[in-house]
């Protein structure tokens, strides 16, 4: 069982990676998930997180196949 994690602009060049999957053993909140796939990267405080293209918080309830996706909020100039 797995839930599928895209990683988007800045994040993708900090993680090195655009995506990953985690098995969703010990997984229960999206927090769970970047500590599962940050490789010790601290969340940031401003970060922006979706299930399955829904917006949500760093508390949401994640399942089994899943989408969870991350990415820094967007700015405007």
């Amino acid at each position: 069982m797995s839930i599928k994690v895209l990683f988007f602009a800045s994040l993708r060049d900090t993680l090195g990676r655009a995506s990953d999957e985690v098995d969703t053993a010990n997984i229960s909140t999206v927090a769970d998930v970047w500590e599962a796939v940050a490789r010790g990267e601290a969340m940031p405080s401003n970060l922006l997180m979706a299930i399955n293209q829904d917006y949500v918080k760093a508390d949401a309830n994640v399942q089994d196949n899943d989408e969870v996706a991350f990415f820094p909020p967007v700015t405007g100039g």
